[in-house]
């Protein structure tokens, strides 16, 4: 039985106001803006820091990485509540106080002295992410964006923007650390982190003008959920994005030691590993470009594809230079693809009236795979002594998301 809730011809007519018209562009740029300060504060910063604070707190680069896959762990258990409450609520509230609480933890990250005390306030990061990143971020420009084709430009130009988070607080955190130290590194974030997104989810957020009107209601979202956890276009979903995110998790994280392995200077396999973030933005160019012309699901499958060729071009071809560059460009293209196609697809399959409780949802088996999939590929890599089942397991990963999104196909609406 079908899940949509579409909110019919009182979305295109309030949807196409002057109000709409006025509003939602700011809306599109203010969330591009914080989501980037977002997430070079709340989650590039600590690949930075990490050594630092790991030789402060006298303790393990391990033990102090936990502290990340805590945050990201409680993001995941977060994301269903707030998926419904962005449903019922919308965005500006929750995403303030999100950012409100964010700026606090990242003060009192700039204090611990203790791997107990950075843990409990990872954790609250990863709630506060949970509240103001992408899932909330995109579930806004949904609902202000009915039209598809248009709601496609506004997710490009969140993700694109954001796509260069790392590009800019990477370097900046290296910076100011190197200048000032990692806890006084950390009070400047959280200044730049609070003057940047707190003002913007306060003054600009807003539901859109036909928010509750022949769409969600209070009890919509929670019998959605009941027909959600029994719908099979869900679990499709589910192994297209688990599949995906278990593929590019491992790569991001064991490309660099993969390639040194092979032979290759660790400045070289830095190198090459960063092309993955511009390449991640070209992917979502092209992936909004080309499904302007063809099916969304037929565009991501040929994606996936070409990823899982290049996982295997890794395993046969990365041991030179120009082999490496080549298998990362391949596996790159489809790197960031996910961030647009996922809400995109959610959108198109279950409408908007109950897309933040759709996502929440989604996101959960997601996060837990983007969470353990490293590790998992560790494990396999000392078990063996080889990347070459890790990469193996990649490509099959890629395959399985790309014929999960060809079978998707056939759940969208006409003409999508």
């Amino acid at each position: 039985m079908p899940v949509t809730a579409r909110t019919g011809a009182s979305v295109r007519t309030d949807a196409s106001s002057d109000t709409g018209r006025n509003r939602r562009w700011p809306i599109v740029a203010t969330l591009a803006l914080s989501t980037t300060v977002g997430y070079g504060v709340l989650h590039y910063a600590f690949a930075v820091l990490l050594e630092p604070i790991a030789y402060d707190l006298d303790a393990s680069t391990t033990a102090v990485t936990g502290a990340l896959t805590v945050s990201v762990l409680t993001s995941a258990v977060a994301a269903v509540p707030v998926g419904r409450w962005l449903d019922r609520r919308g965005g500006r509230g929750l995403m303030t106080v999100g950012s409100i609480v964010a700026a606090v933890l990242v003060l009192a990250w700039s204090r611990v002295d203790a791997l107990p005390a950075l843990y409990l306030v990872q954790a609250g990061i990863g709630l506060a992410g949970a509240m103001t990143l992408y899932g909330p971020a995109l579930a806004v420009v949904v609902t202000w964006f009915p039209e598809p084709h248009r709601r496609a430009n506004a997710l490009l130009a969140v993700t694109v923007v954001a796509g260069f988070a790392s590009t800019v607080f990477m370097p900046l955190t290296g910076f100011l650390t190197a200048q000032y130290g990692w806890r006084n590194t950390l009070l400047i974030l959280a200044a730049v982190y609070a003057t940047t997104t707190v003002p913007g989810h306060w003054l600009v957020v807003r539901r859109p003008p036909y928010a509750g009107r022949n769409g969600a209601t209070a009890s919509r979202p929670r019998r959605s959920l009941r027909a959600v956890a029994g719908d099979r276009r869900f679990w499709t979903l589910s192994l297209v994005f688990v599949a995906h995110v278990t593929a590019t998790a491992t790569v991001g994280v064991h490309l660099v030691i993969y390639l040194v392995e092979r032979g290759h200077p660790a400045t070289f396999a830095a190198t090459v590993a960063g092309l993955l973030g511009v390449l991640s933005v070209t992917g979502r160019l092209t992936l909004t470009t080309v499904a302007r012309r063809f099916r969304v699901t037929s565009v991501v499958a040929v994606v996936f594809l070409v990823q899982g060729v290049g996982a295997l071009a890794l395993a046969a071809v990365a041991g030179s230079a120009v082999g490496a560059v080549v298998a990362v460009l391949l596996f790159g293209l489809g790197f960031g693809v996910a961030a647009v196609a996922q809400p995109a697809l959610v959108a198109d399959i279950y409408g908007t009236a109950v897309f933040g409780a759709v996502s929440g949802m989604l996101a959960v088996p997601v996060t837990l795979a983007k969470a353990t999939a490293p590790v998992v590929a560790a494990e396999v890599r000392s078990g063996t002594g080889s990347y070459l089942p890790v990469l193996v397991g990649v490509a099959v990963a890629c395959v399985v998301a790309a014929v999960g999104a060809g079978v998707s196909g056939r759940y969208l609406p006409r003409g999508r």
